[in-house]
């Protein structure tokens, strides 16, 4: 029987006879969004309750992401702050150092140190931790979650007068709401209340950017360092492309196209022999897949191991690095708007390509001995996703809908070279796309277009009307995932923290909207502003205090 990703068991729909569940917000998604929104909500005394598509709670926060992408660690406050000190907390139990002692770790995290002692904060964790952090926030605040709940996106979200009334999953369940938060990766629930959503990269001249459409000349990282023939028959184009090059040659630069930024599985692995399992060698495993990782190997590159970042335990957070890696580019390309099933078998075949990946390194003779000898003393850490086979329930959407709402965070604003008048968090990571496409190029080449990695020079507000829809669209509805922002400014936005902290948001103003009986997008900003200064959000930098 062939292995399945937890995260896409979906159950066929059948028809329901339970009574209907009224409360007074509904969040879809149990991402790390998710599960925040909802506290806080819970937190200003409103009923909630979490209608989940995942059995595992906390999206990528819990399903690999440990090596967070914090940025400047100052603007994170609220409840996002809170997790990272219950991350804290959790590492300062002996018990939690099952397989390394704490002095044998370090401290070396993502821009910051891994444990911030003085601050009482930890950015750096094993996937189990985070899991863990969330399920007790749930329970602590007495919130319902109802997990395996896939939305019917066709016909599963009723409306009254502007308003989401309800929303039905496929198995016929039924949750009616005055508020929503739609908290999933994908925007499925904006998308089926009617609410204007885009998918892929703009052009460049649609909100006056630089880094946004596609990118050729810009894109030097992830790249292949030394020449590489893309054609199966060196110097004869003839004889075809090698597998994973795509024969759609990109656009000029700066154009925009529907293209999405590769996706991969962040991997827990481990080099300790008590806690290691071998790699699996998927069923349908194919060495011809790799073939031109086998070239390039052959060049002398060897910077396989440069992003086995170091989480507690003798384990990494695996994420891709250079010209033929974890990312699967190209392949995702359909997902954003694709049915349960067909994103069943993107997922599915991501899980084939990156089993059969790192089997590849470990195993094949085609691999130089040294690479393959020092690749197989890693594996799969025995002690995480143990319900999963050892590998992450949560693949890594790193972009899909992205909502178009009247505010629409660009380039601009992220340079503060933009006005944003009504922050409701901040983020700070670069401005950070990863590849979309693999090409020949003039000369026979293997190319990769699409990365960007741009440093911003100071942390950047996110406005308020970046996470609510048009009015004329839908008066009650919040989005702080798949928010109102362009390509390459939501690259930047797409941080966990920032999912977090906008999550939070998102659920006072569904309150207070609430309280005040108006739309959400008529609340009045300084009601708001005063709410989240209040829960000690960052709405400025440098923060106030």
């Amino acid at each position: 029987m062939k292995h399945l990703p937890i995260l896409l068991a979906v159950a066929c729909a059948v028809h329901s006879s339970a009574a209907p569940i009224a409360v007074d917000v509904v969040v879809y998604g149990g991402t790390s969004a998710g599960i925040v929104a909802a506290v806080q909500a819970k937190r200003m005394g409103r009923s909630v309750v979490v209608v989940a598509p995942e059995r595992h709670l906390g999206g990528l926060s819990a399903g690999g992401l440990g090596w967070t992408d914090s940025g400047n660690k100052a603007v994170i406050g609220g409840l996002a702050r809170d997790f990272y000190h219950r991350v804290w907390l959790a590492y300062q139990k002996p018990e939690a150092w099952k397989w390394q002692k704490p002095g044998e770790y370090g401290n070396r995290g993502q821009g910051n140190a891994a444990s911030d002692g003085a601050e009482r904060t930890m950015w750096i964790f094993e996937p189990h931790v985070a899991e863990a952090i969330f399920e007790n926030w749930v329970k602590e605040n007495g919130i319902p979650v109802h997990r395996n709940q896939w939305l019917e996106r066709n016909q599963g979200v009723a409306r009254d007068h502007g308003r989401i009334t309800a929303i039905t999953t496929l198995d016929g369940n039924t949750y009616q709401g005055k508020m929503f938060i739609d908290a999933t990766y994908e925007g499925d629930l904006l998308a089926a209340a009617g609410v204007s959503f885009t998918v892929g990269r703009e052009a460049n001249a649609l909100y006056g950017e630089t880094l946004n459409g596609v990118q050729t000349k810009n894109a030097r990282s992830h790249q292949f360092e030394k020449p590489v023939t893309a054609h199966v028959v060196t110097g004869d184009p003839t004889s075809g492309l090698l597998p994973r090059v795509s024969d759609n040659a990109p656009g000029p630069d700066g154009s925009g196209d529907r293209s999405v930024q590769a996706y991969c599985f962040r991997t827990c692995l481990t080099d300790l022999p008590e806690n290691r399992v071998p790699f699996p060698k998927p069923e349908e495993y194919d060495p011809h897949q790799y073939e031109l990782l086998a070239r390039y190997l052959r060049t002398g590159w060897n910077k396989i191991w440069n992003k086995f970042d170091p989480i507690p335990n003798c384990k990494t957070d695996t994420n891709n690095h250079g010209g033929f890696s974890f990312d699967n580019i190209g392949r995702n390309h359909d997902y954003p708007e694709a049915s349960y099933e067909r994103r069943r078998e993107i997922i599915r075949e991501h899980e084939i390509y990156q089993k059969g990946l790192l089997w590849f390194l470990a195993n094949d003779p085609q691999v130089p001995e040294p690479v393959r000898a020092k690749m197989s003393k890693w594996g799969l850490a025995k002690d995480e996703f143990t319900d999963n086979g050892n590998w992450p329930h949560q693949l890594y959407i790193r972009e899909a809908r992205r909502m178009v709402a009247d505010f629409v965070v660009s380039e601009g604003h992220l340079k503060l070279a933009k006005p944003t008048p009504r922050p409701v968090g901040m983020g700070s990571y670069n401005m950070d796309s990863h590849n979309v496409r693999r090409y020949a190029d003039a000369d026979g080449n293997a190319r990769n277009e699409g990365d960007i990695q741009v440093r911003l020079t100071s942390p950047y507000p996110v406005d308020y009307q970046a996470i609510v829809p048009k009015r004329a669209e839908c008066a009650n509805l919040l989005v702080p995932v798949c928010v109102s922002a362009s390509h390459i400014a939501y690259g930047s936005i797409r941080m966990e923290p920032v999912f977090m902290i906008l999550g939070q948001s998102a659920a006072a103003a569904a309150v207070l909207a609430l309280d005040a009986g108006c739309a959400v997008q008529e609340l009045p900003y300084s009601k708001l502003r005063a709410r989240l200064l209040e829960d000690g959000q960052v709405l400025e930098f440098p923060p106030s205090r």
